[in-house]
């Protein structure tokens, strides 16, 4: 395993459900690299990493297997945070690089933060495994790693349902690239800081227990998007 320089004090205690061996996790969120994307629903995932970073005071700065990364400590585990730089279509080859630079098993050190447009706007959805459901940063890791087995957290980012979910798809690329409005950035603020509870409790009790916590219905979410123990 590569060598960290992460917080003082930080160690890699057994998570329930998890096999008891010394490692680093990996939460790694999907979006574009540019000023031009950083407040886009598409990054939804870089700002949940940068929000992990702010709470835990340290900075995603350092290049490193195509993202740009930071070594901190939360609740006791050493924890990688990565936002890749690879633009999202192409998100798996740096999944793939930190995973096999940190020799992390997908399954139990791996959690990947990423936007969801099939999730009303604020939604947070805690996933043990599953498909990539048309979204292409997901198709990417999926296609590296040959494997659906790993934990995501997906931020719901649809736009106003009056149009339905096929208007939301039709004009899914327009509505995820562009800037957000004043009124939902406020709404993401405050889910942001859901998301980073969220991994905290992966972290600490496991995805199972983070399921549970965070995979609440919300108004005019989609059927089956919501019971606890979702795969």
């Amino acid at each position: 395993m590569a060598s960290l320089s992460a917080s003082p004090g930080s160690s890699l205690d057994e998570v329930p459900g998890r096999s008891n061996k010394r490692r680093a996790f990996l939460v790694i969120g999907l979006g574009n690299p540019g000023p031009e994307y950083q407040f886009t629903p598409h990054n939804a995932g870089f700002l949940a990493i940068d929000r992990i970073a702010e709470r835990y005071t340290v900075a995603v700065d350092n290049r490193r297997c195509k993202a740009l990364t930071a070594a901190t400590s939360i609740a006791g585990h050493t924890v990688v945070l990565a936002k890749p730089e690879t633009f999202m279509n192409l998100s798996g080859a740096a999944v793939q690089a930190l995973a096999k630079e940190f020799e992390a098993d997908p399954a139990e050190d791996l959690i990947v933060l990423y936007d969801e447009l099939a999730l009303p706007f604020g939604a947070v959805r805690v996933r043990e495994r599953g498909s990539a459901a048309g979204h292409n940063g997901a198709k990417s890791i999926h296609g590296v790693l040959r494997r659906e087995d790993w934990p995501r957290i997906r931020i719901g980012v649809g736009p106003d349902p009056l149009g339905g979910p096929a208007e939301a798809r039709r004009r899914g690329k327009d509505y995820l690239l562009t800037p957000m409005n004043r009124q939902d950035l406020v709404v993401l603020d405050e889910t942001l800081d859901r998301v980073a509870l969220a991994v905290e409790t992966v972290l600490t009790r496991g995805v199972a227990a983070a399921m549970n916590a965070f995979n609440r219905r919300e108004p005019n979410s989609p059927a089956g998007e919501v019971q606890g123990t979702e795969k």
